[in-house]
């Protein structure tokens, strides 16, 4: 699977992995007849996948093949306990249609966090973001060139050994598919703040990207949305009041000119689109305060007319702007305009298509001799 390079730096022994990863391409691509203007959103994908195994304490043979139903025995491990995690990523092109990544290496970190959570082998970083790399080079045709699209990438890792009881797997598969996407929202969002269903408590799988998290979601968004709402905002465990997150995103609220988003408490993925947002509105010179947030306080500050603009953050959904909040029978207006917001996701994508400088070090261009 890999040799080993070694050398010294610091006085210390690092050992650089360096994989063979086999290539097998299809003989005719399904991308020439795909029409970006019309991406069915989740059910279109690439001609091929990247695949790693892990047996007998080990990951090996890594490689790139076609897109195919994968083999499952009905006592896999994952189908019955739920030993399933994954990540959400995003490819796009700068404007000499270079492919570029983005903080792939934080992905990779999160994957072996959610991993280690549940009980699982850890992915070698390296190998993680040197297979998309691969992957994506091949697949670079499949990159959307309108604005706000892009190739979603979803890297997974789940049991696949055939044993009924309560153990840890000795078999698991990593595995990357790749779908062309295009804007998740195109219109102001409505949340419904759940006071019944809870998604995590501290404690729990909240800060692990674990795929059972998502199927207890399931009920609770269409309940949601026959109300008239687009996702959930998730409340806390206990008390039903603190705010930790909505749907699919991570949120932020601008009160009376400064920033606050949930603050991470055990319960509450932490995530990269979160990250790099901190990040953007703090170099554009505004505070930003992690802390615990009640949804009365977010009332209030409707009420008071000091709550300017909300928003959501996520891979798949970028930044999304909040317009209202429904809790129990009322309605808490947010904003019709979120001028910060706009800016913020204007200088993201435009990190992300190399339009402008990435001042962070993001981003990683991909060399169009991968392919």
């Amino acid at each position: 699977m890999m040799r080993l390079l070694r050398y010294a730096r610091n006085d210390l022994d690092i050992i650089i992995m360096k994989y063979n990863i086999s290539i097998t391409k299809v003989e005719k691509p399904k991308v020439e007849g795909l029409d970006f203007n019309n991406i069915p959103l989740g059910t279109t994908f690439t001609d091929h996948m990247f695949i790693c195994d892990f047996a007998d304490g080990k990951w090996e043979t890594p490689r790139i093949q076609p897109l195919e139903l994968i083999p499952t025995h009905p006592a896999a491990m994952a189908l019955h306990y739920g030993q399933a995690i994954f990540e959400g990523m995003k490819a796009t092109v700068d404007a000499e249609g270079n492919p570029m990544l983005f903080r792939a290496d934080k992905n990779a970190a999160r994957l072996n966090f959610s991993a280690d959570r549940m009980g699982m082998p850890n992915f070698p970083e390296d190998l993680f973001v040197e297979g998309l790399k691969h992957l994506v080079a091949i697949e670079q045709n499949w990159i959307p060139p309108q604005e706000g699209s892009a190739l979603y990438l979803r890297p997974f890792m789940y049991a696949d050994e055939p044993f009924i009881g309560m153990r840890n797997s000795n078999n698991f598969k990593f595995i990357i598919i790749a779908s062309p996407s295009g804007p998740f929202f195109t219109k102001r969002i409505k949340l419904f703040a759940e006071t019944k269903y809870i998604r995590a408590a501290s404690g729990g799988t909240g800060e692990a990207k674990a795929a059972g998290n998502y199927a207890a979601a399931i009920r609770p968004t269409e309940i949601a949305k026959s109300k008239g709402y687009d996702q959930v905002l998730w409340l806390d465990a206990i008390e039903h009041k603190y705010i930790q997150e909505a749907g699919t995103m991570n949120i932020f609220f601008k009160i009376d000119g400064k920033f606050i988003t949930p603050k991470r408490d055990g319960s509450i993925l932490d995530g990269i689109t979160r990250m790099s947002v901190i990040d953007l509105l703090e170099h554009k010179g505004y505070q930003v305060t992690e802390r615990l947030i009640t949804i009365h306080e977010i009332e209030e500050a409707s009420n008071n007319e000091t709550l300017e603009e909300a928003f959501g953050t996520g891979t798949a959904v970028g930044i999304a702007y909040i317009q209202e909040i429904g809790i129990n029978d009322k309605t808490i207006h947010v904003s019709d305009e979120s001028p910060v917001g706009l800016d913020v996701s204007n200088t993201l994508n435009a990190i992300k298509t190399g339009k402008i400088e990435d001042p962070f070090n993001w981003m990683i261009k991909i060399k169009k001799e991968f392919a």
